[in-house]
């Protein structure tokens, strides 16, 4: 008993396999991939937490305190959420992810003294938009779930692939001639 493991989390994974939906890709084209869905991913928790923010702002606003967010606003207006998405439609359909909300519109509203309808609805429409984000997230967790068991599978049939990530390493006589 003493070499035996105390967990059977192990056993139950399933072997990730290669799948038709990446064969357009080589290996690069998946890793660039995967990439690309990593920084999609940290864009849009990025905006998610704004909003989420801004969210909050707006609920304290409606209980009588306003409180100024025109640096918030610069931020979003000049870092648009879905630049990312364009460039991971090139790569595969985008059948499974939700549409995005139009952040610059919503984040652009101003609280409306006084206004309790307006203000509610910038606070609904605010949590509509942080909705949408966490669903566009969750799909995109989802592909990058699936672009790494294909990088995986690759990696089983051919181990050798795994080497290919390392940076090459320069001998000495390489360094001497680019110094």
């Amino acid at each position: 008993m003493g070499n035996r493991p105390t967990s059977d989390a192990g056993r139950f994974r399933t072997v990730p396999e290669r799948s038709p939906e990446f064969a357009h890709l080589s290996l690069d084209g998946l890793r660039a991939y995967r990439r690309a869905l990593s920084a999609e991913e940290a864009r849009v928790s990025y905006w998610r937490r704004i909003v989420q923010a801004r969210l909050d702002l707006v609920r304290t606003a409606e209980s009588g305190v306003v409180n100024p967010v025109e640096n918030l606003r610069e931020v979003l207006a000049d870092a648009r959420v879905d630049g990312g998405r364009r460039a991971l439609l090139t790569v595969l359909p985008d059948d499974d992810m939700p549409p995005l909300p139009d952040l610059a519109e919503v984040y652009g509203r101003e609280l409306v003294p006084g206004d309790d309808e307006a203000n509610h609805r910038l606070a609904h429409d605010l949590s509509r938009a942080e909705a949408q984000l966490s669903s566009y997230r969750t799909a995109l967790h989802k592909r990058l779930s699936a672009a790494t068991g294909e990088l995986i599978a690759r990696y089983r049939e051919q181990p050798a692939l795994c080497l290919t990530a390392l940076p090459l390493m320069r001998t000495s006589s390489e360094n001497a001639i680019t110094a």
